[in-house]
């Protein structure tokens, strides 16, 4: 009792010492910094640029100082030359899904900029996304990923084989269910594919009815919506009336005018989504910057009538010519891989509808036989001025709708093609307002609260770019080739890109819905 009597004494007079002596400094963190200094900062949230030094520790933002800052001790110091220091670029609508478990490097992200993907798309999602989300984690992706639950995926769990109906009340309540539980495991909200197998036979009620379920959990809808060509302004009136009655933001994916006779008609489209929002309805959109697009040539047919002649007729007429549908795969005769349906015309002695007719019914009918069916195709479809109207759109974010090792460029030289292309030479937005469509618009569309800024707590994920210099170099006949202007990219603080390598560091998160 003594002792501790002596030393409470001692305290109170230490205490009364240190306070008449006047405020102690700050401690100094132990945990080293990354100081990223003379930089151009643009923050994302569209303002104009300044020079600025960003401070790094433990993977967050902690400090933004104007001007030169003085380096502290232990500071790893990176002199940006005077280029410009960006949020990461966060991608809302990707394909990375399919090789990251596989130990892919993301150099296809990394090289223009993305530090975060978006998966489960068009309907398409793992389950169950918790075992997803364990196993990436486990994997220390060298990007973080956050994943929609995919429509098509819960449909084809609860209907199987027999899915070319109309679902009944029961199925849409199973269904209901196995959407509130990837809800609950992370996903940001439900996406729908309505051009594809399955989600292509889902009626309007089932998509509001699984609608409801993801708001009640603070979800949103992102669509490939029912039709891109030939239905496109019905398409787009349905995946209005979802966010309308469903009550959650809606986006629509990968929004294009892909065929001819909608060609000149984006300010229609931009009209028709002002007004929703003056509605009240929270419709937003992605885009990515090319003509072109891939997918499977049974989206040709909508009405999956394969042996309709007018209808092949339609879809090469309107949608896309012959020269311009490239078979990036077929696995039925996989010689056919490369070649335009002209050119396979040409090589069977026979017209381009029949051709199309037949390429696409022998994959079905090997698909039915257990042989290898799959093909893929990429097709020009767009006008590149609705391309930049798009664009411009204050609602419209960018993203690459790629794949990490895919046939398409997009996914190594989407963001980089905006900056080089849109930006700079084409002048359709400013750099400042680019750069908050890649990130902090992004972000916000997607639901994802802590990236996307330039900002003391948010996430470091930042890109440091030259924009006198970055463009895409990717094209369909060189897919992977490799962006320039792009010097350095961190993913959660740790440097994961620099000067056109990877680093190996794989210091990506899974991040879940909420978080």
């Amino acid at each position: 009792m003594y002792h501790r009597s002596i030393r409470a004494a001692a305290t109170v007079v230490l205490a009364s010492f240190a306070a008449s002596c006047g405020p102690r400094p700050a401690m100094r963190s132990t945990v080293p910094s990354t100081l990223i200094t003379n930089v151009s900062l643009l923050d994302g949230s569209g303002g104009p640029a300044v020079r600025a030094a960003v401070r790094i520790t433990s993977g967050r933002i902690v400090a933004v100082e104007p001007g030169p800052a003085a380096p502290r001790d232990g500071d790893r110091v990176v002199d940006g030359n005077g280029l410009t220091l960006a949020p990461g670029f966060i991608d809302t609508h990707s394909h990375a899904d399919r090789s990251l478990l596989e130990g892919n490097d993301a150099i296809g992200a990394l090289n223009q900029g993305i530090t975060t993907v978006v998966v489960g798309q068009d309907g398409e999602s793992p389950f169950p996304l918790t075992d997803f989300f364990t196993k990436l984690q486990a994997a220390h992706p060298p990007i973080n990923v956050a994943s929609y639950v995919g429509h098509g995926t819960v449909r084809e769990r609860v209907l199987g084989a027999d899915y070319k109906r109309t679902a009944t009340a029961a199925e849409i309540a199973r269904m209901r269910e196995l959407v509130l539980q990837e809800m609950r495991s992370g996903a940001l909200g439900l996406s729908s594919g309505l051009e594809y197998d399955p989600g292509i036979y889902s009626s309007h009620e089932e998509l509001v009815d699984l609608a409801r379920a993801t708001a009640s959990l603070g979800g949103r809808y992102i669509s490939h919506i029912r039709s891109e060509d030939r239905a496109f302004w019905s398409a787009i009136d349905e995946i209005v009336d979802i966010g309308r009655q469903a009550r959650l933001p809606v986006q629509v994916s990968h929004t294009k005018l892909a065929m001819k006779s909608l060609w000149g008609r984006a300010d229609s489209l931009i009209a028709l989504l002002d007004g929703a929002r003056a509605r009240g309805i929270d419709i937003t959109a992605d885009v990515y910057p090319y003509r072109y697009w891939q997918s499977g040539l049974t989206v040709l047919f909508p009405e999956r009538n394969f042996t309709d002649r007018k209808a092949a007729e339609f879809a090469l007429d309107e949608v896309a010519p012959p020269n311009e549908i490239t078979l990036t795969r077929y696995e039925p005769m996989p010689v056919y891989a490369g070649h335009t349906v002209d050119e396979i015309a040409r090589m069977r002695g026979s017209d381009p509808a029949t051709t199309l007719m037949w390429l696409v019914n022998e994959a079905e009918a090997a698909e039915k036989a257990g042989r290898p069916a799959g093909e893929t195709i990429i097709a020009a479809s767009m006008d590149e001025r609705d391309i930049a109207k798009i664009i411009k759109w204050p609602f419209a974010n960018i993203c690459t709708d790629g794949e990490l090792e895919g046939k398409h460029p997009r996914g190594f030289g989407s963001f980089s093609r905006v900056l080089g292309r849109y930006v700079r030479e084409q002048h359709v937005v400013s750099l400042p307002e680019a750069i908050r469509k890649m990130t902090s618009l992004a972000a916000a569309n997607v639901g994802i609260h802590d990236r996307g800024r330039v900002s003391p707590g948010m996430r470091a994920d930042l890109v440091l770019f030259d924009p006198n210099t970055v463009t895409d170099r990717a094209t369909p006949s060189e897919p992977h080739a490799l962006s320039v202007g792009i010097v350095k990219v961190w993913v959660n603080g740790i440097l994961a890109y620099d000067d056109g390598k990877v680093t190996g560091a794989r210091a990506g998160a899974v991040i879940r819905r909420g978080e």
